[in-house]
């Protein structure tokens, strides 16, 4: 499905990671963002640990076809419909031979908005998932850690770029998006992906 993106493979042992840094013009980022940023019903979910129930550091928007459901860290996401941004967006994806059928909003106000270590490894999401990740905004550190290994990989995403992560990532590899204080720039992520009834 993804051979055309071949050249854009990233070389990260257990892996399969494509990375196109310049998927959309800064033109074309800036537009989609500043509509994303005011089409989308932003909100700052919660999530339980332990017991207690802890605001996240970012706020959020779930979006998808009628029906779809999410569940991630005991919280279930029901989807609300695409905006006129998502859609456009989707369109880009399906060029790709990618089909998604939901995606996972994240706005970072600033560096001190951020994602902590996790994998997207959902029972909704299948096996091998894909997840195709559109960056716009500021710059922003995606780090991967080998749960075996430990070895790091320290992507720094782009405005206007899609990132993809397919095969055996998501067993072998967790990723974050770490504070950097020195970013006062806000970060809209897009993570599309296709979850199973």
């Amino acid at each position: 499905m993804l051979e055309r993106l071949i050249k854009h493979q990233l070389t990260v042992p257990d892996s399969t990671i494509y990375y196109l840094p310049n998927w959309c013009d800064t033109t074309t980022a800036d537009r989609f963002f500043e509509r994303l940023k005011h089409e989308l019903p932003w909100e700052q979910g919660e999530v339980k640990l332990f017991g207690k129930s802890h605001r996240i550091p970012r706020l959020q928007s779930w979006h998808g076809d009628p029906g779809v459901r999410y569940t991630y860290s005991n919280v279930e996401l029901q989807a609300q419909g695409w905006s006129p941004a998502l859609l456009e967006l989707r369109e880009k994806l399906l060029a790709l031979d990618l089909t998604p059928n939901a995606v996972l909003a994240n706005y970072y106000r600033d560096g001190m908005d951020s994602m902590g270590w996790h994998r997207d490894n959902e029972k909704e999401l299948g096996a091998r998932p894909v997840i195709a990740s559109v960056s716009l905004g500021a710059e922003r550190d995606f780090i991967l850690r080998h749960r075996a290994t430990q070895q790091r990989e320290v992507l720094r995403l782009a405005h206007g770029s899609l990132l993809i992560m397919a095969g055996d990532t998501q067993h072998y590899w967790e990723h974050a998006l770490p504070k950097r204080a020195r970013v006062s720039r806000p970060r809209i992520n897009l993570t599309f992906r296709t979850i199973r009834s």
